[in-house]
């Protein structure tokens, strides 16, 4: 039997909170730091590894960690999620973005549809429809090719799916698999929409509305001002504008699209990227068969965090050194910091991911929780964030943890010799520097010049970004996330924190409004 239990509840916390503090700085000097590299390693899908030597952990953190996800069952809370339990307890939803890569466990049936077979059926679809339009098979008004699709969504619905675009993109163009090029509206600002449709031929262009109940406001604006582009450059929108919905929805079987393709309440749009949200708009520009190299990745990291043993599975052992850094040493936020610019966007996406889903201070039944929960996400590519926040990581008076990822490998695989070593060996160096330097820190009796060092980090390896490794890499994040919201005992699949403004937007809209809101509004001239 399952059980839910605030994480000061359990015995094995208070455990965790007697053990020693590991001195990084000592642990990781000379031959010990060596050791720890080799050591305090977990392999992860498509060659990758999931490397803590730079945490704060040594045996004896480990072993209380290994007993805290036992006593909060986060295997049988996963099993739990992927056999079909209603885990999503604001909105007594159940909780199926794995099934969009594979079955896990048993099979699921809700509304009577088996939602595997559903995913599955819904990803034929838009493959099929993407080889069409490859293919020329489906074209314009003139009989042209289509040369680019434009996503229209928010959220979730956007941030997601332009992160893997854009992970992606130089990647394909290499190997020869960019089919189409992408670009994406999400702001209602008028600006977004008009930079982009400035910088694409809207007569060869395709629109995919990505709107789960297709009544989001601020995506259908944004499709009013395309269909508005597309008719006063004598174009018919119909003929231009596919949609991603709800088969519920009012845009479900609508003239007004050359085809709809299906997402339900099971997924939330952070976690929608492997959906029909991110699999139309990524099939169309990459190809169905780089899509489903992308589910394979996600897949086989799902697989990996069904282990019990947390060495043997990194996403549960990336949550557990997550909440002992946030509840137990007091860290508030984390950074995550890609060395590889075609993740440019990753840690926007990942802001949404955790702070959407673990920023709540009630947990699952509704009840005030005793302790911190979520921490603040933030982050930029290497190298570009030495050069901007790093001074603050190195010395500010607050540890921020530290989330690496590195390849051995460019994308393009071209480059430049400069002073004896290439770009990417530039690169790489950087990385392995970085955490040696926020590690051990350098003593120096300027205290200008001083670094304390003790500063945690932890790195994913891997040989090059491609579709696999980018799946893999986000089911590790989607699942440390969800594991982390187990141990906490929060609902990290609802959003109710994003939905009081917006009934103050449709207030102000309709000029309801008095007090603050009203000066404001009027301070806005609205």
């Amino acid at each position: 039997m399952v059980n839910w239990n605030n994480l000061d509840t359990l015995a094995s916390f208070q455990t965790l909170t007697n053990v020693k503090e590991v001195d990084l700085k000592a642990a990781m000097t000379g031959e010990s730091g060596a050791d720890r590299v080799k050591r305090y390693s977990v392999p992860m899908a498509a060659g990758m590894a999931f490397n803590y030597a730079a945490k704060k952990v040594d045996d004896d953190v480990l072993e209380a960690l290994a007993k805290l996800a036992e006593e909060a069952q986060l295997a049988e809370k996963y099993k739990e999620l992927y056999n079909g339990a209603v885990i999503n307890t604001g909105e007594k939803r159940l909780v199926l973005h794995q099934l969009t890569r594979g079955q896990l466990g048993e099979k699921v049936v809700a509304d009577g549809v088996d939602k595997r077979e559903f995913y599955v059926e819904q990803q034929k679809k838009f493959s099929e429809f993407a080889e069409k339009v490859h293919a020329g098979e489906i074209v314009n008004a003139a009989g042209e090719k289509f040369t680019t699709v434009v996503q229209i969504g928010i959220g979730g619905s956007d941030l997601g799916p332009r992160a893997m675009y854009l992970a992606l993109e130089n990647w394909a163009k290499k190997n020869d698999t960019l089919k189409m090029e992408a670009k994406f509206i999400s702001n209602v600002d008028p600006d977004d929409a008009a930079a982009v449709l400035n910088s694409v031929d809207v007569a060869h262009s395709i629109f995919v509305l990505v709107s789960k109940s297709g009544t989001t406001l601020e995506t259908l604006t944004n499709e009013s001002f395309v269909k508005d582009a597309l008719k006063n450059a004598g174009l018919d929108p119909a003929k231009h504008m596919i949609a991603v919905t709800s088969e519920t929805s009012p845009l479900a079987k609508s003239a007004d699209y050359l085809a709809a393709f299906f997402m339900d309440d099971y997924i939330g749009g952070r976690f929608s990227s492997t959906s029909a949200v991110g699999g139309a708009v990524l099939s169309l520009a990459f190809g169905p068969d780089v899509f489903a190299q992308f589910l394979e990745g996600a897949a086989e990291e799902d697989k990996l965090s069904m282990n019990e043993n947390i060495l043997e599975n990194p996403e549960m052992l990336d949550a557990l050194i997550g909440v002992y850094e946030r509840n137990i040493l007091g860290y508030q936020a984390t950074a995550v910091l890609p060395y590889s610019q075609a993740l440019s966007r990753f840690p926007a996406h990942l802001q949404q991911l955790d702070m959407e889903s673990n920023g709540k201070s009630v947990n699952r039944f509704g009840e005030p929780v005793n302790y911190v929960t979520g921490p603040v996400i933030f982050g930029e590519p290497g190298t570009n964030g030495q050069h901007s926040f790093y001074q603050l990581l190195h010395q500010g008076t607050n540890i921020v943890p530290l989330q690496f990822v590195g390849f051995k490998n460019s994308q393009i695989g071209t480059d430049v010799v400069i002073e004896d070593s290439t770009s990417q060996q530039k690169l790489c160096a950087n990385v392995a520097a970085q955490i040696v330097a926020f590690a051990c820190g350098k003593e120096d009796e300027n205290s200008n010049k001083n670094f304390e060092g003790g500063r945690p980090s932890s790195i994913i390896i891997g040989d090059q970004l491609d579709p696999k490794a980018l799946g893999a890499l986000l089911a590790h994040f989607e699942n440390k996330i969800m594991f982390q919201g187990f141990l906490w005992n929060v609902n990290s699949f609802d959003q109710e924190g994003v939905q009081l403004g917006k009934v103050l937007a449709k207030r102000v809209l309709a000029h309801d409004t008095d007090g603050a809101l009203k000066e404001y509004s009027d301070l806005l001239n609205i």
